[in-house]
């Protein structure tokens, strides 16, 4: 059972009933023995109990009633220092494999360090909340009960963040009498093996929620999507968090990685990032011995400086690819909420941005800094939006291609047929649209309203055009490629790619490859469930922005607006935002511009 990191502890994970089969998987796996041959050294004074010293009060409980990893039970303990006061907020740190982490045998005696280092005003006023990965019972006697500890641990994606978040805190609020602050500033997370890298996963996912991590001998390997974080640390805009990673150069080495190697790549990742990072190696192996005995330490690292300083100022964006693309300072701006699906976006000639409410029927408009309006109504579910070179609004509805004034907002069907979805309108005038009903491409001449089929396409979404308008760029929704084509003469499509390797989720997740946009540099702006990815122009992604705070569904739609058309648009189905750049927009409707040949 490589990388479980079955250590001290282990059979304090499971229910009294379901010991018996464990420990033998344990030790099948020939991971109790591992473990048992390192010497473990004496804990460290602030792991021993000191006279005068306050003792928090440790409760073990059984949570059961998981709505995201249904028919789980695990066991968990909770940990209210002696110094908390009933009805006030405490700061909290959860723990993953929980019972290996509060008991008073060897290892990190958590508790008795959060004693110590409370007492002596080296940590906040803290509560522990110590939790066991789920286990599904055996249906009968004889059969083995489902282990969920990979699945939730090494798995990627919010989920474990979700049940952290949703579930087991408030549960454990109510059941034991603790109030946690829900200032991010004030929770920390920690685990060892798949266990660290479920924390680390809540607080990457989740930095409204954690932002303290202390991460011991990390699985950061190819079990279940892990092995990727280093890239997505490195393309991703930074986010608020402090990491303190240890390992030890004996860890593992076997069939998903190098455990050694990948937490090594992790902490260069997070340098390179600018993320506040300490990081601490041993020669030990897979085990707790050095981990347990910097805990104090790490400890105090990780709050250092709490209550005086925010987090999110001691990591440096600089240093990432953030500052070629992002305005330090400026953020996601929200425009407007509550919207059945908000979708198409596009600016007209002095910045004002239009966008649909599709499931609504509607088109809103909103001025640089201003507040949306409605500017059209019973749109037949318009979708994507393209202002054109005659100064109209087009767009892709029920029944075609439709074209409305911006002055009278009359409205005109310029082609006709049965199904559209996005579409862009070139200087030329010629319009491409997107039809995933009838898995095409289409091609309108707007002189003569004439359609005619470009290309066969099933799964095709968003579509945009580079920014010398010789390329047309579609989205394959399902897939990992935005694909590029030539435009020839007459808007004849030619020489089809799978050019731009967009990131996908890690969890398996659709990547809803969606709206785009494209850049006076040659950069392309493209909407998908993990957030907007901008791409250079030999088609690698540089950057992810995650999608703005408080998002609940996917970003499906991306544009440039305002005067100097370098504010960013956003969509994200009920909800539009805005945000300052350095990137300028090119508008399809306007001139082809040449962009710089890039770095190849």
């Amino acid at each position: 059972m490589p990388g479980a990191a079955l250590h001290f502890g282990i059979l304090n994970r499971y229910p009294m009933r379901q010991r018996p089969l464990a420990l033998l998987a344990a030790l099948l796996a020939g991971a109790i023995p591992a473990f048992a041959q390192n010497k473990k050294p004496e804990p460290p004074p602030e792991a021993q109990r000191h006279d005068g010293v306050p003792q928090g009060k440790l409760v073990k409980a059984t949570f059961a009633a998981s709505k995201v990893f249904p028919g789980t039970e695990r066991d968990y303990w909770v940990y209210v220092p002696a110094q908390y006061k009933s009805g006030d907020e405490a700061c909290l740190m959860v723990f993953q494999d929980g019972g290996g982490y509060c008991n008073d045998g060897w290892g990190s005696r958590a508790h008795i360090v959060f004693d110590n280092l409370i007492h002596a005003g080296e940590m906040p006023v803290t509560v522990g909340l110590f939790v066991n990965p789920g286990v599904c019972p055996a249906p009968r006697e004889g059969a083995q009960p489902r282990f969920n500890r990979s699945y939730e641990y090494d798995g990627m994606g919010d989920a474990y963040a979700r049940f952290l978040i949703e579930e087991m805190i408030p549960h454990a609020e109510q059941a034991h009498g603790f109030k946690a602050s829900a200032n991010p500033d004030d929770r920390g997370i920690c685990g060892a093996s798949s266990g660290a890298i479920a924390a680390f996963t809540a607080a990457w996912e989740r930095p409204d929620a954690f932002r303290r991590v202390y991460s011991m001998i990390g699985t950061y390997v190819g079990l279940r999507g892990g092995d990727a974080y280093p890239t997505l640390i490195r393309k991703t805009e930074p986010k608020p968090l402090r990491i303190f990673i240890e390992d030890g150069e004996n860890d593992l080495n076997i069939y998903g990685g190098d455990w050694w190697m990948a937490n090594q790549t992790m902490v260069r990742a997070l340098e390179f990032s600018g993320y506040e990072v300490e990081h601490r190696w041993s020669k030990e192996g897979h085990n707790h011995n050095h981990g347990a005995a910097i805990f104090p330490e790490a400890m105090r690292w990780l709050w250092k400086d709490h209550g005086k300083a925010p987090v999110a100022t001691h990591y440096d964006r600089s240093k990432s690819r953030a500052p070629q693309y992002l305005i330090d300072g400026e953020g996601w701006e929200l425009v407007g909420d509550g919207y059945g699906w908000a979708e198409g976006l596009a600016a007209a000639a002095d910045g004002t941005m239009y966008f649909t409410d599709v499931f609504g029927s509607k088109i809103y408009r909103v001025a640089e800094g201003g507040t949306p309006e409605v500017f059209a109504e019973d749109t037949k579910r318009c979708n994507g939006l393209a202002m054109g070179p005659d100064g109209r609004l087009y767009g892709a509805a029920d029944g075609g291609i439709v074209a409305w004034d911006l002055e009278s907002g009359s409205a005109e069907t310029v082609a006709k047929g049965d199904a559209s979805n996005d579409l862009v309108v070139l200087h030329d005038g010629t319009i491409f649209y997107t039809d995933p009903k009838n898995k095409a491409v289409w091609r309108v001449d707007t002189k003569t309203g004439e359609r005619s089929k470009a290309d066969d396409f099933a799964e095709c979404n968003g579509i945009g055009t580079s920014a010398d308008q010789t390329l047309l760029y579609v989205a394959h929704f399902p897939g990992r490629f935005i694909y590029s084509y030539r435009i020839g003469e007459g808007g004849a499509l030619a020489d089809k790619q799978p050019y731009f390797y967009m990131e996908t989720p890690p969890n398996g997740e659709n990547p809803a490859f969606d709206g785009m946009c494209s850049a006076k540099d040659g950069h392309l702006v493209a909407t998908s469930a993990m957030g907007i990815q901008i791409c250079d122009q030999p088609g690698r992604v540089q950057l992810v922005l995650p999608p703005p705070p408080g998002t609940e569904r996917r970003t499906c739609y991306a544009a440039f607006g305002g005067k100097d058309f370098k504010t960013l648009y956003v969509a994200t189905g009920d909800r539009v935002f805005r945000r300052k750049v350095k990137l300028a927009g090119a508008m399809p409707w306007q001139a082809p511009v040449a962009p710089p040949k890039p770095q190849l």
